[in-house]
């Protein structure tokens, strides 16, 4: 399954939290899980938003481990992230992933 963040959720990401603002991490990590019930392999297109803050994919992707109960190894086998724009992004998503811990 493909995910583009612009596309399919908004071209200009929020804050962590949906209670900050639209477009939150928070409200993505939920597309994500319902994507991920639907499909045993998703691919995240970040290209063609205007940025993310770290606290937008802190909260999307590392809060599928403290938050969903997925681990680490399931989302090393079942995500891919594409950036071409930026390739930081990607390291930013994988040191969030390193960190999570479940709550």
């Amino acid at each position: 399954m493909y995910l583009s963040v612009a596309r399919d959720f908004t071209p200009h990401p929020g804050p962590r939290y949906a209670r900050q603002g639209a477009g939150s991490g928070e409200a993505f990590r939920k597309m994500l899980v319902e994507a991920f019930q639907k499909a045993r392999r998703l691919i995240v297109d970040l290209d063609g938003t205007s940025g993310f803050g770290s606290s937008f994919l802190d909260e999307a992707f590392g809060g599928l481990i403290r938050s969903e109960g997925m681990t680490r190894d399931e989302l090393t086998h079942r995500l891919v992230i594409k950036s071409d724009l930026d390739e930081s992004y990607k390291s930013e998503i994988q040191e969030a992933l390193e960190l999570a811990r479940p709550q």
